[in-house]
């Protein structure tokens, strides 16, 4: 079984196999994902109505892009931060991850998993942790459960990559020089204040 992956206007697409190996799937509240989503022009789109962007963290081998690659773009919204990859063609926003291939994770945001038609639920379960909600734009009353379990999955994930070499499968990063496949662009401070300032 496989989850389909495609950008709003359809120019990227691919799927997610295995789904079921996902490492949990959450809503993040933070600033710097608000501001991405701003950034993009996809506020609409992308956050809730507390602010907050529904992701789904999984092992980037499992991400698997059949078209549209020369699309493929990312942002770092600092010099340190997690790279953000988006589709040029339409702004859609694919996923998040670590400037270190060798931590292998990807965080897929929703919008590129709903296009295709195919329930976010029925491949990835329901929402289980809510993080940073202290950042939220308004009081978020649910609250993280299986929260244990999801931290397993993700240090089991991470060190299996490591030891394997399984983080080198990735879409986002060339396997032998581990340098990102589109060089990021990263967003001046002045860039970055404007987009935590709005609202």
């Amino acid at each position: 079984m496989s989850h389909p992956l495609r950008c709003r206007c359809g120019t990227v697409q691919g799927r997610v196999a295995e789904p079921q190996r996902a490492m949990g799937r959450g809503v993040c509240y933070c600033r710097d994902c608000q501001a991405y989503a701003h950034f993009l022009g996809r506020a609409a789109d992308v956050l809730d109505v507390q602010g907050g962007t529904d992701v789904v963290a999984i092992h980037p081998q499992h991400v698997v892009l059949t078209q549209g690659l020369d699309a493929l773009t990312c942002i770092s919204l600092s010099p340190r931060g997690l790279l953000r990859w988006y589709a040029s063609c339409c702004r859609t926003p694919i996923g998040n991850t670590a400037r270190n291939p060798k931590l292998a994770y990807v965080g897929l945001v929703h919008t590129c998993l709903e296009g295709a038609g195919v329930p976010i639920e029925r491949s990835f379960g329901p929402v289980t942790l809510r993080l940073n909600a202290a950042s939220a734009t308004s009081a978020v009353n649910e609250r993280s459960h299986g929260v244990f379990g999801s931290a397993l999955r993700f240090i089991g994930t991470m060190l299996g990559a490591r030891i394997g070499g399984s983080y080198k499968r990735s879409p986002f990063f060339d396997a032998s020089s581990g340098m990102p496949v589109v060089a990021p662009h990263v967003l001046t401070k002045a860039e970055r204040e404007q987009l935590s300032a709005r609202p």
